[in-house]
């Protein structure tokens, strides 16, 4: 069996059942506004690296930045369930398959983070009064995010799932603090730093246990990779739904508990669960942190707003997605719940959970003070818009749904 070949048909069948959703995403409009966004940013960014205000935070803004694209790592195996047993006598030879995967996970990644550095440099050179050779901080940038993959995939590898959890924590806390380094201390002293961290991390590696490889993991990642493509393409039109992963928290699990049991409530009730329990909670959340972060750092501006704005936008889209939760699901048909209570029901959930997301983005934008006290009225005005169009929108779109069907 050629493996190095039954990766490439693999790949190339997933993506042969991808490619005719695109021109539906096309025609929807989101490559106008991509390439509106782009427009727009590149002017306000050419204007702002011209105008740099005294005491701008760049090595913090540089290290926000570039320390989750050198952490960030992901892998398509393109394995399937019943590789278990058909893959499983071929297993001493599975390197030949899985080296294609390692490889295209990190060029494309790498890829990615080279784009938003050079994009980052001219402001870095300009504010940081001393600031890193270009060429000493791209090796830097390539050796680590190479030693995080090479840690990333170790981790797909390591028998006791607690150990790949705390050696995450440790990639993460290394990378950080490499970056952090080489920002704030001198390269002479920076370098043989990084080198200790590089070295301990690379034999740290070797103390836990691994499989060779771990079938049901790489097949559990493989299929909330391949649900969160399927996920994207439904913002923009009806595809099959395909499995999500599902995370306990139950330091949440008490939320939603307290909800009578009626038909008025049971719905809400799902929806609840499926929201804490799903990848659309920590979306969701990292959104809300960053939108934060970002609303403080532009208070009293148009952009701020614009920002604020763009924030509010992505959240709605994808609480949107809960209302695709169980659709093809046999016992919600057959449940005494009327269509009308279940669309109610999840659409003021959601409309409801948005307003609190657009309160919590919008609370940091009070730091502007009396002065910017219109821009912060503006866009409180504007994201009540927002979230009453989304609502109404999702609820058309519901109705012409039932209809077709």
């Amino acid at each position: 069996m050629d493996l190095k070949q039954l990766w490439k048909q693999r790949r190339t069948g997933f993506w042969n059942g991808i490619l005719p959703y695109l021109g539906y995403v096309i025609q929807s409009g989101v490559a106008m506004v991509f390439l509106f966004l782009v427009i727009a940013f590149s002017a306000w960014y050419t204007s702002f690296v011209q105008h740099i205000p005294a005491g701008f935070p760049i090595r913090w803004i540089t290290l926000l930045l570039l320390a989750p694209l050198v952490l960030f790592s992901s892998y398509r195996t393109y394995l399937h369930p019943a590789d278990i047993v058909f893959l499983r006598p071929q297993e001493y030879r599975m390197h030949e398959y899985l080296k294609n995967s390692f490889a295209r996970g990190m060029i494309y990644k790498t890829l990615g983070m080279l784009l938003v550095f050079v994009t980052l440099w001219p402001l870095y050179v300009r504010a940081d009064q001393d600031a890193r050779p270009f060429g000493w901080f791209i090796l830097l940038l390539l050796l680590w995010k190479g030693l995080s993959s090479y840690g990333a995939w170790q981790e797909l590898r390591m028998v006791q799932i607690g150990a790949a959890r705390g050696y995450r924590l440790l990639r993460w806390a290394l990378a950080v603090l490499a970056i952090a380094a080489w920002l704030w201390q001198s390269p002479q002293r920076s370098i043989w730093f990084l080198l200790l961290l590089a070295v301990v991390y690379i034999v740290a590696l070797r103390i836990p246990l691994k499989h060779r490889v771990s079938w049901e993991r790489l097949i559990q990642v493989e299929q909330g990779q391949a649900g969160r493509v399927m996920r994207t393409l439904g913002w923009f039109v009806d595809v099959p739904s395909s499995g999500q992963k599902v995370s306990s928290r139950r330091w949440l699990s008490k939320w939603g508990s307290g909800l009578p049991w009626n038909a008025g409530k049971a719905y809400r009730y799902l929806i609840t669960k499926t929201f804490i329990r799903t990848e659309v909670f920590s979306i969701v959340v990292r959104l809300v942190v960053l939108g934060m972060l970002l609303s403080w750092w532009t208070a009293g501006s148009y952009f701020g707003i614009g920002v604020y704005l763009f924030f509010l936008l992505l959240a709605g889209v994808q609480l949107g997605a809960l209302r695709r939760s169980h659709s093809e699901s046999f016992w919600i048909m057959i449940y005494p719940i009327s269509g009308e209570s279940r669309r109610s029901q999840v659409l003021g959930f959601i409309s409801n959970l948005h307003a609190l997301v657009a309160l919590l983005m919008w609370l940091p934008m009070l730091a502007a003070g009396w002065s910017g006290l219109s821009m912060t009225i503006a866009a409180l005005v504007l994201g009540v818009l927002v979230i009453y169009l989304m609502r109404r929108s999702q609820g058309n779109k519901w109705l012409k749904e039932e209809e077709d069907e």
